[in-house]
């Protein structure tokens, strides 16, 4: 039985002339997070943002949980949580007002999804001020009320692009320690991408790394650091190691 829970098979992707992404194919299982790691300009953000529905693919084929997301968008959107680098928040609501908006959208019942909300708010440190206005809050307080809201919808996949910008060590090591326990006990899917490495080699099962568009390597850390005959254990060494080398042979 097939236990992948994001299936990228052949995808590209053009722009006019800019082919942003070019035949790139991996898989993420259920209950596996999988960093997605390359340069700026590699094209990741293209990537996710397919995979999340908001932008179709030239060609290929993305699966969500089986589903295609180009032939059935409005299933696969239900159960893919995605988090942008610059998430939009309605800023005039409070944390608590803008939780129950997400829950109404997604249909979810108002007094369990109250409950949920409140449960998420008091865990990631936002039960003081989630009767405050999110205009107030400080960058890493609404990056934290961000991954509540997406949280609180359940979703099968989480799609999230450096979600450890802006928070402190506190709210970082909540966040790492949620998705760990979001993958192993609820099973979720998660493609994390992030230029932290170290955040990639504490969290992920599973590396995948792309360069102008195209793999350059995947497989654990550890598999990783044997590919590129890297002696220190690093992700970080690895990466640039493979980076170099994908440079050089093109």
């Amino acid at each position: 039985m097939d236990d992948a829970m994001l299936t990228v098979k052949n995808v590209t992707k053009v722009f006019g002339t800019h082919r942003a992404v070019s035949d790139l194919s991996f898989q993420v299982k259920t209950g596996e997070i999988c960093g997605f790691l390359g340069p700026n300009g590699a094209g990741k953000t293209t990537t996710m943002r397919m995979i999340a529905g908001i932008i179709e693919p030239t060609s290929g084929t993305i699966l969500v949980d089986g589903v295609s997301v180009t032939e059935r968008a409005e299933r696969t959107k239900r159960i893919v949580g995605y988090v942008p680098d610059r998430p939009y928040l309605y800023e005039k609501l409070t944390a608590l007002e803008f939780l129950e908006f997400i829950a109404g959208i997604y249909g979810l019942e108002p007094s369990l999804a109250e409950v949920l909300a409140k449960k998420l708010l008091v865990h990631f440190g936002l039960s003081d001020v989630m009767g405050h206005r999110v205009e107030s809050y400080s960058h890493g307080m609404k990056q934290r009320l961000v991954m509540s809201s997406v949280f609180l919808t359940q979703p099968k996949l989480l799609v999230v692009d450096e979600p450890m910008v802006g928070l402190d060590p506190a709210g970082a090591q909540t966040l790492k320690s949620t998705l760990k326990a979001q993958a192993r006990e609820a099973g979720m899917g998660i493609l994390l991408s992030t230029h932290s490495l170290d955040v990639a080699q504490e969290v992920c099962d599973k590396i995948v790394m792309i360069h102008r568009g195209r793999l350059v390597a995947q497989g654990t850390p550890t598999e990783l650091n044997q590919f590129a005959q890297n002696p220190d254990g690093r992700l970080e060494t690895a990466f640039l190691e493979l980076l170099a080398s994908e440079n050089a042979a093109r």
